[in-house]
Parts: C-alpha cells; structure tokens; sequence
C-alpha cells in the first residue's frame, strides 16, 4: 500500500543559529560607474525645478545672452564651482547649438576671495581654468546655480581682476533667491524664487548629483 507524500517537515534550529543563519542585508553598493548616484530627496523638499525646467530655463538664458549681446567674438563664459561650472558649460553647448559658435568657457574659483572664511569651512579650492583668449577687453559672463547674498559674485569680481580687466561683466544665475546682503543684480535668471531665510535652496545637477532638480527645504511647512 502506498503512502500519501509528506512533507518534511522543517527543522527548527537554535536561535543562535537561527539567527547565523539568517541573510545578510544587502547594502546598495558602489555608484555606477557611469555617474554618481542619485541624490536622496529629503523629506521636506518641495521640487521648484525638473530637470525639463532647468533645460528650458538654460535655453531661454542663451537667447537672452545672444539678443543682448551684439558679438560672441568678444564674449568669455565662466563658471563659478561648483555646480556653476556645469552650468556654465551647458549654456555654452546651447548657444553654440543655436548660433553654431563656440564660445570660450572656463571656471573661476572664488574661494580664496570670500570674506567669510573664518566663519564658516571653505570647500576644496579648485583650479580656476581661464580660456586662452584671456579676459582683458571682453565681455566675461559669470555663471552660478544660486544667487542669494550677493557674496560669492563680489568674491568672483575680486578673482577675476586679477586675470585683467575686462570690458564688461555680467551675471547668469539658474535661481535668485533674494535677501541681498549687497548691491548686485543678475542680467538672467532662470527662476526667481521668493524664499525665507530659513529655507534652503538645493540645486543638484546629474554631473555631480545623478540627476537635475531644484529643491527648497526647511523653513515652516507650505
């Protein structure tokens, strides 16, 4: 006569090596190495800029650049790091896509220029990367993802007078917050973006963060 199948059944095991037993968790591990990986949303982050917003706001940028400016020959684009680098470089790839021009682009570190080093930690110096045209005579466009106070740029002016003087300067900026604490504009802005002292303004770029996005957060819930 044939038994029915029985499952076996299962073994309990000591606690102890139950718990030995038991997998271990799987961390994330390492970035690709294609990119960082993506920037973690904190929980109070209100998106203000997509990453389709920040290429329209770039491109509308380059044409406000091209309509003000009466020849490229003379202009020079400098980024001021670290993600104003980014940004410079792809402003430049718009107006060059647009106008078929390639515009010199290079970086202005600013960090040894700025008057709050002894209050707060300074960021890793990076190399300022002037383009072979110089600057004496030009027309330099400054670029950086935040304007708020109005330091970093009047640290930037300090920076670039010592590579020459140029004909003119002007500011491009993805965000202006306000709160000036000086008497500097921005000649573009991609966003103004009315915030309070207590809000911060996050902008995370895919070449340094793994993605673009703008985002506030603290300050009281909206």
């Amino acid at each position: 006569m044939a038994c029915p199948d029985v499952e076996p059944q299962a073994q309990s095991l000591d606690p102890v090596f139950a718990a030995a037993a038991a997998p271990w968790p799987v961390s994330p591990g390492p970035a690709s190495p294609d990119g960082p990986p993506p920037d973690p949303s904190p929980p109070d982050a209100r998106v203000v800029l997509t990453e389709a917003d920040i290429a329209r706001a770039l491109r509308r940028i380059a044409h406000e650049v091209l309509e003000r400016t009466k020849s490229l020959d003379t202009v020079v684009v400098l980024g001021i790091p670290t993600r104003g680098s980014s940004l410079a470089r792809r402003l430049v790839a718009v107006i060059e896509e647009v106008e078929g021009v390639s515009v010199p682009v290079g970086v202005l570190d600013v960090t040894m220029y700025r008057d709050d080093l002894r209050h707060q930690p300074t960021r890793h110096v990076e190399p300022s990367q002037i383009p072979a045209t110089g600057v004496e005579d030009k027309t330099v466009i400054l670029v950086d993802d935040v304007l708020y106070s109005g330091r970093t740029v009047r640290a930037a002016l300090d920076a670039l007078a010592d590579y020459g003087r140029p004909r003119a300067v002007q500011l491009a900026v993805l965000v202006d917050r306000g709160h000036r604490q000086l008497p500097i504009r921005a000649d573009y802005v991609g966003k103004n973006l009315p915030t309070s002292t207590a809000e911060k303004v996050q902008v995370r770029l895919t070449e340094h963060d793994g993605l673009d996005v703008v985002r506030i957060t603290g300050g009281l819930p909206r």
